[in-house]
Parts: C-alpha cells; structure tokens; sequence
C-alpha cells in the first residue's frame, strides 16, 4: 500500500511539473500593461477614516476616547478584509486535494 501511495504521489508530481515547464517554453513574451482596479465607493470611505485617525492628534485625547479610535480601527480593517474577494489556494492544498480525491474515490 506505501508503495501503491509513493507511486501515485511521484506520478501526480511530475504530471504537474512537465505541463508547466512546455507551457512556460512555448509562450511568447508580451508586454504587462498596468490595469488600475477601481477601488469602490465604501472602500474608498474606510480608508480615508484610516487616514483621518492616522493623521489625528492623539496626544489630547484621554484614554477612553483613544480605546474607541482602537475599536474603531480594528473595525474598520476587519470589514475591510471581509470586502476581499475570491478564495486562494496554494499549490501544496492543491496536490493535497487532489491526492485526497484519487485515495477516496
């Protein structure tokens, strides 16, 4: 069965390799142009507020108002990172799906 398992690792491995090396050497290049993404509107509001506490005097403030700037900030950046789209995975989670798979089915 390890044998079976070491195999089929080695197989999954170079299969994902060579693909992509042919791929990379057949290519031509061609030239990156920048595309500026648009960033939206409510984006565009949260960080400015990042940018207005940053930029705020905090030396005045008691510590009760700074605790709320604190609070204010870490919500902000954690609806910030919520706005983010998409799902990534690596290439290791990858091969570890598709390992997975081939053993399950």
């Amino acid at each position: 069965m390890k044998k079976v398992t070491f195999y089929l690792m080695m197989m999954v491995l170079s299969l994902s390799v060579v693909p992509t090396q042919m791929l990379a050497a057949e290519k031509n290049p061609t030239s990156v142009t920048n595309t500026t993404k648009e960033v939206p509107a409510e984006v565009k509001v949260l960080l400015n507020r990042l940018d207005e506490i940053k930029a705020m005097d905090k030396s005045s403030l008691n510590s009760s108002e700074k605790k709320e700037l604190r609070k204010e900030v870490r919500a902000i950046k954690a609806e910030l990172k919520s706005t983010g789209n998409g799902v990534y995975l690596s290439v290791g989670a990858i091969i570890i799906i598709i390992l997975l798979l081939i053993l399950l089915l």
